[in-house]
């Protein structure tokens, strides 16, 4: 079979997500060597999960790793107190540390993952709303992007895709007579269940329909090429355990 659709829903792309990301040849020599720091996220609790897998560690409890989140009512703080974030430093997981704590430290060989806010598939830019005055984490995490070129990735689905380039919706957002949440173009990339699809099965995908019902709202619907040698069955016998994972964190 030349071709296969896969739908997912958000909570599945997000796991796939995570499990490509954590099988990277990068992020496997930061975890072991170096330093890789996991900003709270829904995304990045899939993927603190995965890395604790990875590295033997006890399960990832991953309730409540957020700072803010979006809901019916519009955009929540989700915890009064501040949650610390997953940061793992020569393949051992920090305890009660947050990317303010270790940003100073951190160096062009470590790696910084934070969720984002739109993605735009056509230019591979992303955005980050910003609700803390003071900017949020957004501020430590630049300064180590830009002032120390610690590689920063955004882990995000294409549910989050948006047609305008990330810069133009950012002067739209911030303008001063408006109202609400702010949006940072950042310096980071973009992966999406795009690049994951990719680099675990070594297909092209491409995104072909989105939308759902009953529980499905927000999800994707993706058509792999497998022309080239790769296992449909394999794929698909993948999917169907990730969704048996995926039914909660």
């Amino acid at each position: 079979m030349n071709a296969i659709q896969i739908f997912l829903k958000p909570c599945e792309g997000k796991a796939l997500i995570a499990d490509a990301l954590v099988s990277r040849e990068d992020i496997q020599t930061a975890l072991r060597q170096h330093t890789v720091v996991l900003i709270t996220g829904t995304t990045n609790a899939w993927l603190a999960k995965a890395i604790s897998r990875c590295l033997g560690a006890p399960e990832f409890e991953a309730s409540g790793f957020c700072r803010g989140v979006i809901r019916g009512e519009g955009p929540t703080v989700q915890n009064k107190k501040t949650p610390f974030d997953f940061i793992v430093r020569q393949g051992e997981i920090l305890s009660e540390q947050t990317i303010f704590d270790v940003a100073d430290t951190l160096s062009g060989q470590d790696i910084i993952l934070k969720g984002a806010n739109a993605v735009n598939l056509r230019d591979g830019s992303a955005g980050v709303l910003i609700g803390a005055p003071s900017g949020g984490t957004m501020i430590p995490i630049l300064q180590a992007a830009l002032g120390r070129r610690t590689k920063l990735i955004h882990p995000v689905g294409v549910e989050k895709r948006v047609t305008r380039p990330i810069c133009e919706l950012a002067t739209l957002v911030n303008a001063t007579e408006a109202d609400g949440l702010r949006l940072l173009p950042t310096p980071g990339i973009p992966y999406t269940e795009l690049d994951a699809l990719h680099d675990l099965f070594d297909v092209k995908a491409e995104l072909i329909a989105s939308g759902g019902v009953d529980g499905c709202e927000g999800g994707c619907l993706f058509q792999l090429d497998c022309s080239q040698g790769a296992d449909s069955t394999a794929i698909r016998s993948y999917f169907h355990r990730l969704r048996l994972d995926a039914c909660g964190l």
